[in-house]
């Protein structure tokens, strides 16, 4: 027969390995290893128990159970709240997910203290009559909006107070990232789409009009191949910058490696777009100091960046006349190394603050009408948000209407440790 100080130990094992099997079981994944891993847990349990058997530790006065280490490590360890209640829906057990979750779950207190969601202490009182499982949601808002699976079954634990008696198990998996992912793809998709369908419809209205009325007309037939080849450059920079966006996106993960020297590719990058700025009547000059500024990073995206931020300067803030573009080296503090600063200003109408946390956004505009024909394709800041997550580096947009605009890019200077055999990183070539 087993002694007091027994049954915590085999109490403890069973909840958890319980709780495991039951999530499992729910999501359709149990396998070999799980139910080994299941019979490992028992059986730690048992060998604790009867280690501790000499010590016949009575039960506390209130009954319940002593909460055993074995069960709080294995809880501990399940990255998703679970949470354990009696038939009265007084909370037995909970993992430190489920508290940092709900600050106010605490042990012997009602659950509705802590969780008022009527779906799901409606679902515990179903478990509770039916025996049969049931799955609910369950959201927050405060601090951060996050939405929840709420897993609900039933759980007989004899030792549990209830005299045998079925109490139920609460197992929240997190649905936040995955909805989010989701709106992303649905906003995206619808998006692309839209982008995608405007100059496909006017291409085809001008194939028919050439094919139709204006088949014999020499002048009309000029001015529509020329709207028709503007059109089909438009969708032919749309994909490639979903392309190009959809690389970054790929390898976000991996941090580069090749060194680069900001201030050249900076430099480069202005004398490309000198054409565009002397056509458009805007003076376009860089400051930047005579030594080398290097970072870790893909010459070509970052080339890319400041691609986008001079050509996006030019065309939408060349009407102040001057767009600057300057790099400095900014010192790390207590020795640890600095950040090279890229900024690009210009002193046109500026943007209205409402807009600027969306400009990463795909396909946000301020002036859609202006983007467009401007051959904008709403994606150029994202893809530079994308390749500064990817290059540990941050961008700042400031802004004010009637006053210009600011964007700041920041990268971690790189400075390799010669001494300790890092001075042979990689360098751009050129």
């Amino acid at each position: 027969m087993l002694t007091h100080t027994t049954r915590p130990a085999w109490l403890g094992a069973t909840i958890a390995v319980a709780v495991i099997v039951f999530a499992e079981a729910i999501g359709g994944t149990v396998d070999v290893a799980l139910m080994l891993s299941a019979a490992l847990a028992l059986l730690v349990g048992a060998l604790l128990g009867r280690s501790g058997q000499a010590s016949h530790l009575p039960l506390t006065e209130t009954g319940a159970p002593r909460r055993h280490a074995i069960a709080e490590a294995l809880l501990a360890h399940i990255p998703d709240p679970v949470i354990l209640v009696d038939r009265r829906v007084v909370v037995i057990e909970a993992n430190p997910a489920a508290r940092r979750l709900l600050p106010g779950l605490k042990l012997r207190h009602p659950l509705s203290f802590s969780l008022r969601s009527p779906d799901v202490l409606d679902g515990i009182e179903e478990v509770l009559r039916t025996g049969n499982a049931v799955r609910t949601e369950y959201a927050t808002r405060v601090p951060t909006e996050r939405a929840f699976e709420v897993q609900i079954g039933a759980l007989p634990i004899p030792e549990i107070p209830g005299s045998g008696e079925a109490n139920v198990v609460l197992f929240l998996r997190d649905l936040t990232a995955a909805r989010r992912l989701e709106t992303m793809r649905v906003d995206f998709v619808a998006n692309a789409s839209h982008e995608l369908r405007t100059p496909l419809s006017a291409l085809l209205g001008f194939i028919e009009t050439l094919q139709g009325p204006a088949r014999d007309d020499v002048r009309a037939r000029e001015k529509f191949l020329g709207i028709m080849r503007s059109q089909a450059q438009r969708m032919t920079r749309l994909i490639d910058d979903l392309l190009s966006l959809s690389r970054i996106e790929l390898h976000e993960h991996v941090v580069p490696t090749r060194t680069v020297d900001l201030g050249r590719i900076a430099r480069q990058m202005v004398d490309m777009h000198a054409p565009l700025a002397r056509e458009r009547g805007v003076e376009l000059k860089v400051e930047r100091p005579e030594i080398p500024l290097p970072v870790l990073g893909d010459r070509d995206e970052l080339l890319r960046v400041i691609e986008n931020l001079v050509e996006n300067a030019v065309k939408y803030g060349g009407s102040g006349g001057v767009v600057t573009v300057s790099l400095h080296r900014v010192e790390g503090p207590s020795g640890r190394p600095g950040r090279i600063e890229l900024w690009v200003r210009d002193e046109g109408p500026g943007i209205a603050p409402e807009h600027i946390p969306r400009l990463t956004e795909r396909f946000y505009r301020v002036d859609t009408a202006s983007s467009r024909q401007q051959g904008g394709t709403g994606l150029g800041l994202a893809i530079v948000k994308h390749t500064l997550n990817r290059h540990r580096g941050r961008l700042t947009i400031e802004s004010e209407p009637d006053r210009g605009t600011t964007v700041r890019v920041s990268l971690p200077e790189h400075r390799p440790n010669r001494d300790a055999g890092l001075g042979d990183t990689p360098s751009e070539e050129g």
